[in-house]
This record gives C-alpha cells, structure tokens and sequence, in this order.
C-alpha cells in the first residue's frame, strides 16, 4: 500500500491497447510535491480492449493508496473518468443498464472501482493525452503502460524496474543505404 506522504497525493494512471482490442496493459505512478514520480507500477493485460486497461489503470492505484489518503487523479481517459463520475449513478439505479437499454460495459471493473470509491476522497482531473509538454505524471503513467502492452511483463518501482523508456519525439528512419558504383 502506499503510506501517506503528503496531505493530498497526485497520481496518474493510464492503460494501453495495441490493436483494441490486442495486447493490453495498464499503469499507475505516485508522485512527490514536486510531481517527481515516487513510486510506479504496470502490468500486462493479455489481449483487451484500451477501455478495459484504462479502468483496470485506476482499479490498481485506488487498490494500491489507502483510503484514508485525500487523491487527485489525473487521467487521460474520459470513458474512464466519465463511467465513474457521471454514468455510474444512473447505471446503478437501472440495473446496470445503459440508458439505451444494454448491458453496461466492463461493468466488473466499475463495480470494483465504486467500492474502492466508497467514502474516499478523490479529485478526478482530465489530461490531455499526448501532448508536448503536457502532463509529466500522465505521461509517465502512458509510457510505463505502453511498455506493459508490447512486453506483455510487469513492471514498476517494487520490482526495482527502470522508468518507461522515454517516448520517441520522432519516428526512427532506417539509414539510406548508398548505390553501389558499377
């Protein structure tokens, strides 16, 4: 569990699919007053959907803080932070049907991210994904979950893993290679 380290603690998670679905994984990163990652984790999720990572990103670090702790929760994701913050009142109160009717989607997940919801005190707060220069913790929390996905392998502070690898400004191209002389 993480231990108190301040009197509000400012976290990002986020989860990755690459094909969506395909190989899945999700993150979450803890950080200190100066947004200095503390402490991190990631996991692979097999094959699933980027919907399915992301609610699983936020199902980890509320299991992984203490209730008592006050959070703010910075996400990329605004299925995630809208199907717990907006739609889940309604969801619970028709049976866990949409408002069309339908079975709710990950309605596992939701349930579990509502009872570790109960009675805790959290700011939800929508970054941008993506961004130069945006969200240093957000994307710390997409590279460690992108990594996740490709090496399907958990990873994080505990493990005594590296930081995600940093994300490439531009894509790599491969060297021209010089027509031979004839």
């Amino acid at each position: 569990m993480i231990e108190r380290m301040r009197e509000r603690v400012v976290a990002a998670c986020d989860g990755a699919s690459k094909g969506n679905p395909g190989p899945a994984g999700w993150a979450w990163v803890v950080a200190d007053a100066s947004e200095t990652p503390q402490r991190w984790e990631a996991g692979p999720l097999g094959k699933a959907t980027n919907n399915v990572a992301e609610l699983t990103a936020l199902e980890r670090l509320l299991a992984a803080t203490e209730p008592d702790v006050p959070l703010e929760i910075r996400m990329d994701s605004q299925y995630a932070m809208k199907a717990v913050t907006t739609w889940l009142p309604g969801w619970k109160r028709n049976g866990w049907k949409t408002s069309a009717g339908k079975p709710v989607a990950n309605q596992d997940l939701v349930v579990r991210i509502d009872e570790l919801l109960d009675g805790r005190s959290v700011e939800f707060r929508y970054v941008p994904a993506h961004q130069v220069d945006g969200d240093r913790l957000n994307d710390f929390a997409d590279r460690a979950a992108s990594q996740a996905a490709t090496v399907q392998e958990a990873a994080g502070s505990g493990l005594g893993s590296p930081e995600p690898p940093p994300a490439p400004d531009t894509p790599v191209k491969a060297p021209r290679s010089r027509p031979r002389g004839g």
